[in-house]
């Protein structure tokens, strides 16, 4: 039998039902994912046994019986129980509930075919999760054609970056007032309406993201993983998660971790700019380190990690959030109006904000802020080349795929 082979980034349906805000939905989720049931039906058989909203979470109590009248059965998983990556799956449907070393939080999640079907993977926590039970579908019961049928379910808006979602919400609202306008002419007016009905079709939005506060509520986070090398992480490592988070996907945040002799860097946010930077990360990670290697003979330590600082120091910087541009680059990209940059680091500061909360509601991780040491060996000569190296770098950042249905 398989063990999870790997995760796919799924809420279950919950935008394109048109939930918005943060919640901790593991269970409806799970649900909507395995059985093929719309989300909002899920959710509202769920508040309606609970007695309350499933946002919070539900107990076993409430799910163990609906997931018994979809026809799917409990199986329990004997002692000692063993962690998510180690657990042996077989081929189908299941609905697992795993909980943490410490028994402190449960969560449920669709594994499919091998593979993890959440917004985030348990599997990369800090405090391992363990299975403890898990359902799977008897004779009759209700599961997701979709995984049997091999159709590919619509895109939504997660698949924009957050900057692409708000140049069509702003597109839209342009439209919007043309169409509202009285002094504008009928044919002006009906040629908007039709723009407008097109472009939202186009991208599967309705009038209620153009009045959440910009998209922000509407946005889907995610948290992705890179491990790395080094049994810690390193300086230049650090300093090029900051760059890449900073001013190429300011929308992003970051942080380490270890698990086991591992190091870990997590990128979490609004999710395709998650995946684009955690995309940009893993290639100037391997280019940078494979130039001090065959430079220097590693990028861990002395002269080799000095090149590796250097060259991450002098990346080109196109930071929209400070108004600072490279002066090769120009400004093309940067508002002309002062006031729109107070505006824009509103914005940024608002998304932080959220994705921090989400990364508290649905991972229940809290973050902490830690300072580090400076090296006491430096090689000014390899930091030099590094950053010569660096400046000469083209940052080409991974474009998001578009929302067409």
């Amino acid at each position: 039998m398989p063990r999870i082979g790997k995760f796919l980034w799924d809420d279950g349906g919950r935008a394109k039902s048109g939930f918005v805000g943060l919640t901790g939905d593991c269970v409806t989720r799970a649900i909507a994912i395995a059985t093929g049931l719309a989300y909002r039906d899920v959710y509202q058989t769920l508040m309606e046994r609970h007695g309350s909203s499933p946002r919070n979470g539900v107990p076993q109590s409430v799910y163990g019986p609906y997931l018994a009248e979809l026809r799917w059965e409990e199986c329990t998983v004997s002692k000692p129980f063993l962690p998510v990556e180690r657990f042996d799956f077989s081929e189908g449907f299941h609905v697992v509930l795993m909980q943490d070393a410490y028994g402190r939080k449960s969560h449920l999640a669709a594994v499919i075919d091998s593979s993890l079907h959440d917004t985030w993977d348990p599997r990369d926590d800090d405090n391992t999760y363990l299975i403890n039970k898990f359902w799977r579908p008897t004779h009759g019961a209700v599961c997701n054609i979709r995984f049997t049928t091999g159709r590919v379910e619509p895109k939504h808006q997660g698949d924009l970056t957050q900057a692409e979602f708000e140049k069509i919400i702003q597109r839209l609202r342009a439209i919007d007032n043309t169409a509202r306008n009285q002094a504008a002419t009928e044919g002006e007016r009906e040629n908007a309406l039709r723009m407008m009905q097109s472009l939202m079709l186009r991208h599967n939005l309705s009038r209620e993201d153009l009045a959440s506060q910009d998209g922000i509520e509407a946005t889907g986070y995610a948290r992705v993983a890179c491990p790395v090398n080094s049994s810690k992480a390193l300086a230049w490592e650090k300093d090029l998660a900051f760059y890449i988070t900073q001013h190429v996907f300011p929308l992003t945040q970051w942080y380490s971790g270890r698990k086991g002799h591992r190091t870990i860097f997590f990128f979490y946010g609004p999710r395709t700019d998650v995946e684009n930077a955690i995309q940009l990360f893993r290639e100037l990670l391997l280019t940078i380190a494979t130039a001090a290697k065959l430079l220097y003979g590693g990028y861990a330590r002395g002269s080799g990690a000095s090149y590796a600082e250097g060259y991450v120091n002098s990346l080109p910087k196109s930071d929209v959030l400070s108004g600072q541009v490279d002066k090769d680059k120009g400004s093309e990209n940067i508002p002309s109006d002062p006031s729109q940059f107070a505006l824009m680091q509103q914005r940024s500061l608002v998304v932080h904000e959220r994705a921090r909360e989400w990364l508290a509601v649905e991972c229940g991780i809290r973050l902490m802020t830690t300072t580090r040491r400076l090296r006491d060996f430096r090689d000014p000569a390899a930091e030099l080349i590094g950053r010569k190296h660096g400046s000469e770098h083209r940052i080409d950042p991974p474009s998001a795929p578009k929302r067409l249905l």
